[in-house]
Formats: structure tokens, C-alpha cells, sequence
């Protein structure tokens, strides 16, 4: 039974490489930003656990950047994808525009909370 599920596992892990290597470069770029701003936050919370939280507000403004970028990220993804039908109609400069604005108001918001 553990061969059988083994071959399954491998026949799965080849079909997503082989699903991904026909993923467009822009969006593997935008692939690996998430991962990079959720690793971060990560490190952040694992910090916070070994060294404590004594400026709370700033763990938890650094987390929520990581996090609300991370979203923000997700979402220009979802939009410049060209398989995505419904944002079809939206050029990839106005997806980006958007992506940056947002960006510009969660840091502004999350440096106001600083104090």
C-alpha cells in the first residue's frame, strides 16, 4: 500500500512541475514575491517567539505588511493571469497600478498605526 501511494505522490509532484513549467515568467516573478513576503513573516513570528514582544505594535505592523502585501500580491496575480476570464479586459499596466496604490495605502495605514 505505501508503493502505491509513494507512485501516486511522485506521479502528482511531476504532473504540478510539468503544469507549472508552462506558467508564464511574470507570473512565477509574482510567485516567488508571495512566497518571499510570507517567508518573512514567518521569520518575524519566529523571532517574536524566541525573543519576545515587547514593541507589540511593531511586531504586529510588520507581520500585517508581510501578510496584507502578500494579499495584494495574490490579487495582481489572479488579474494578470491570461487564463483568468473575468479580468480579461484589464491591461496588465492598470493591474499593476492598482497593486501599487493599494500597496501605498496598507503601508501608509500600517505606518500610522506605528505610532
Amino acid at each position: 500500500m505505501a508503493r502505491s501511494s509513494g507512485k501516486d505522490a511522485q506521479a502528482l509532484f511531476h504532473s504540478l512541475r510539468s503544469a507549472y513549467a508552462a506558467t508564464p515568467t511574470n507570473l512565477k516573478v509574482i510567485d516567488l514575491y508571495v512566497g518571499f513576503a510570507v517567508f518573512t513573516a514567518v521569520i518575524q513570528v519566529v523571532y517574536m517567539a524566541i525573543v519576545g514582544s515587547f514593541p507589540f505594535n511593531s511586531f504586529l505592523s510588520g507581520v500585517l505588511s508581510c501578510i496584507g502585501t502578500a494579499v495584494l500580491a495574490v490579487c495582481l496575480r489572479i488579474q494578470v493571469n491570461k487564463d483568468n476570464k473575468e479580468f480579461k479586459d484589464l491591461a496588465p499596466e492598470r493591474a499593476f497600478a492598482d497593486f501599487v496604490l493599494c500597496n501605498l495605502v496598507l503601508h501608509l495605514v500600517i505606518m500610522n498605526f506605528l505610532g
